[in-house]
């Protein structure tokens, strides 16, 4: 397949049902297209939110159940967010940074992804969602039965909103695939001669253009569709382009 991409059309399945724990994500997902009268088609790419991931994976913990300690103390001090969510980030990752006077806290997930928080949600006052234990090993589940159920050669990428150290804000990136390689590499010659090789997370692209119409900020649809896009099959996964390995 070439990976030259001239133009793609991307568009949200909704209205999206709130996901509970222990759904099938896969299924739900087929309802929606069968509502909405929208056939997959060979190529299409999934982009799904790593929350409905981890909310039917059932990756929910009770910060009733979770005792800060001293490190997790000090850090929400210097940070003003609450010490048992600082507790699960230290818990969830190798190491971290504090980005500004107050944060965000950059944290090593164990995954091997540097993420805001390690990728914690707030879940209510009560309560905080963890990252899918295996993000990659999540997408192909979820590519195998979309697949399975709509007849249709899919790729499924995860995509997790995630702020950046150097500014304000928020974007989406890639957490998880199966079915698209994570790199789009690419060579040409310079004019000395020499052969100049450029390798793009792809992945990541793939998640910033379903961020535009993705409901992780309240939006309601956790879903989206890229048709169009070009890309080389591969069960490679992000893990497979990290400089930390898992």
């Amino acid at each position: 397949m070439s990976t030259t991409t001239g133009a793609f059309r991307a568009f949200a399945l909704e209205p999206f049902p709130t996901i509970t724990r222990g759904d099938d994500l896969s299924g739900v997902i087929t309802e929606v297209l069968a509502a909405q009268a929208t056939e997959l088609q060979d190529g299409d790419v999934i982009v799904i939110a790593s929350k409905v991931v981890s909310i039917a994976e059932e990756r929910f913990v009770d910060l009733a159940g979770v005792t800060p300690g001293p490190a997790a103390l000090d850090l929400s001090a210097r940070t003003g967010k609450p010490a048992e969510i600082v507790e699960l980030i230290l818990g969830e990752s190798s190491d971290h940074f504090v980005a500004g006077e107050r944060g965000p806290i950059i944290a090593r997930h164990h995954i091997g992804y540097q993420l805001t928080s390690a990728g914690i949600d707030r879940a209510g006052p009560d309560g905080a969602w963890l990252l899918p234990k295996d993000p990659d090993a999540s997408a192909r589940a979820l590519r195998d039965a979309i697949t399975a159920l709509s007849g249709a050669t899919v790729a499924v990428v995860i995509a997790d909103s995630d702020g950046r150290a150097d500014r304000r804000g928020a974007t989406v990136i890639s957490i998880g695939a199966a079915g698209i390689a994570p790199l789009r590499v690419t060579e040409h010659t310079e004019p000395d001669g020499k052969t100049k090789r450029q390798e793009e997370t792809l992945t990541d692209l793939v998640a910033a253009a379903a961020g535009l119409i993705l409901g992780q900020r309240g939006r309601g649809a956790p879903v989206a569709v890229l048709r169009g896009i070009a890309y080389e099959h591969s069960d490679e996964g992000v893990a497979a382009i990290l400089h930390h390995a898992p």
